[in-house]
């Protein structure tokens, strides 16, 4: 059964042949928890469905060649984890994606809460207690530049285009060193970063002054999101508060705060959002 209404669609079937049907260079952002093969719980569907690592990561690489093909040059990925899997996962990810940041989830309780973590005889344990999950955040990958950015590479072309040299346009726009901590052109042509959005008005202007381009794309266009403050999780360390317990939940819920976060700190208004594994949604 599928359902849509003026914001969300909700498709059910074989996710992976899903996914084959959605255009290439179409979604904004993945935002997806797959099954993490590190149980033998039967409550948790799919997690013990593969007979060795070798095997899921060959069935995980499969939606990783999917969200290549299908996420826009400037979307972003995250993609939740064990801590068991995590190095594998992001080995995996780095054939066709920049890491960008490997997210520890602390899962900490509610105050008030007893949780596991609390009442277990820590006596008992003969390795650290596995209390985080991972998240791998990451954009696509192109070759072209040292840091394999879209960005840079769309740079470098324009500029190229108008025969324009990276000094000169480091000179019309003022892009110097202590300009977005390192962001001059040559810094962006390397994709070491990203330029602000006055920033990029900047480099519209100028390559448009000297006539061979005709138009420049907006900056939602080429430019990744992302936008964080001091006020909200800005360190790859996030202690968003696990689900509490309750009749029916799914051992590996999400809070809501922590997917709105993810969501609001790297897309646009309007963009598109996929996850690949929404159980019943």
């Amino acid at each position: 059964m599928n359902f849509e209404n003026s914001s969300a669609v909700l498709l059910a079937g074989d996710s992976l042949e899903l996914l084959k049907q959605i255009p290439d260079h179409s979604i904004s952002l993945v935002l997806t928890d797959p099954p993490y093969h590190t149980t033998k719980k039967k409550n948790i569907t799919n997690d013990t469905a593969f007979e060795s690592d070798e095997d899921f990561l060959t069935w995980l690489d499969l939606y990783s060649n999917e969200w290549y093909r299908i996420l826009r040059p400037n979307g972003s990925i995250y993609v939740y984890c064990s801590s068991a899997m995590a190095a594998r996962i992001e080995i995996l990810l780095m054939k066709r994606f920049n890491v960008l940041a490997h997210i520890v989830w602390t899962k900490p309780n509610d105050p008030g809460f007893d949780g596991w973590k609390q009442k277990m005889k820590k006596e008992s344990l003969r390795q650290w207690y596995d209390h985080s999950e991972r998240i791998i955040f990451a954009e696509p990958s192109y070759e072209g530049n040292l840091n394999k950015s879209s960005f840079g590479n769309f740079l470098k072309n324009v500029r190229l285009t108008s025969n324009i040299s990276g000094h000169q346009l480091t000179e019309l726009i003022g892009a110097y060193g202590k300009v977005n901590h390192g962001g001059s052109v040559h810094n962006w042509e390397a994709g070491r970063n990203i330029p602000s959005r006055d920033q990029y008005k900047k480099i519209c202007e100028a390559i448009l002054t000297f006539g061979i381009i005709k138009e420049m794309p907006p900056y939602e266009d080429v430019i990744r999101p992302f936008e964080v403050n001091s006020m909200v999780e800005f360190t790859d360390v996030w202690n968003f508060c696990s689900v509490r317990p309750y009749d029916g939940k799914h051992p590996a819920e999400k809070p809501i705060d922590m997917l709105e976060h993810s969501i609001l700190s790297t897309t646009y208004e309007g963009d598109i959002v996929l996850d690949c594994f929404a159980g019943s949604g």
